[in-house]
């Protein structure tokens, strides 16, 4: 029999956000290499005649290097395993799914992805943040904050308005503060970081582009987070006067429109 590797995007975390395609591919594994952000918890019921293997990396420590985690899927799959790497969010935001799909396809492994429900939506909708709302934000933007970003793709950011979501963005949070600032977005301009979003210790801490950094010092936030900059932050302050006041301006805007 041939081995064969699945690739799946197990979502925000909460294992009730697995996709039932996902829930398929693991409940057939012989072996699954698992991420620190996956829904792991219950692995054991949702493949219960599989191998776990542990190769989640941490912030400033890769215990399983990548070239590694690609050679263990090939060798399972060559061996004849039905293989399932189950990574956070979706494969293939920023996840390096595509860096795992080409090993396979080198090595002439068949290998096919599960889409997940990447963090970079389901986060902010868990804090009650849209991403898009009529008269307010019509465009968001994805971006990994795991290095700093240069000086042009700030600046373009800062251009091209509607939301950003910053993925990874804890450790690089004052630069990018900074770094929009600098390019135009006043001080004023919401963010939001959500600490372990989709889960039962989700927090959200809000502030301004002018105080964030001070704001999550204070508040001891640490990854994994989802940081979003925008008008829609707003919306989250659950019956608080500016989100009705905003909503309100928004609904006026869409009769003109």
């Amino acid at each position: 029999m041939s081995g064969r590797v699945t690739i799946v995007g197990g979502g925000p975390g909460a294992v009730d956000l697995l996709t039932l395609r996902a829930a398929r591919a693991l409940a057939d594994a012989d072996v699954v290499l698992y991420d620190r952000l996956a829904p792991h918890d219950d692995l054991a019921e949702l493949a219960p005649r599989a191998r776990l293997v542990d190769v989640g990396k941490r912030p400033g420590h890769h215990a399983v290097p990548q070239h590694e985690i690609e050679a263990m899927l090939v060798g399972h799959a060559a061996s004849g395993a039905q293989v399932v790497r189950l990574k956070g969010g979706d494969p293939y935001v920023l996840g390096r799914g595509g860096e795992e799909v080409l090993a396979c396809h080198a090595a002439g492994i068949p290998v096919e992805v599960v889409p997940g429900v990447t963090s970079a939506i389901s986060v902010p909708a868990a804090a009650g943040i849209p991403l898009t709302h009529r008269g307010v934000s019509h465009a968001f933007t994805v971006v990994s904050g795991h290095a700093p970003l240069g000086d042009d793709e700030l600046r373009h950011l800062a251009g091209l308005g509607g939301t950003i979501v910053v993925l990874m963005g804890i450790g690089t949070l004052p630069s990018l503060a900074a770094g929009l600032a600098r390019h135009g977005l006043p001080a004023s301009h919401p963010v939001a970081v959500v600490e372990r979003g989709c889960t039962p210790a989700q927090r959200t801490t809000l502030g301004t582009l002018g105080d964030i950094v001070s704001t999550t010092a204070r508040a001891r936030v640490a990854s994994p987070a989802v940081v979003v900059v925008g008008e829609v932050v707003r919306l989250a302050h659950d019956g608080d006067a500016s989100a009705a006041e905003l909503m309100d301006r928004a609904a006026r805007w869409s009769v003109v429109a």
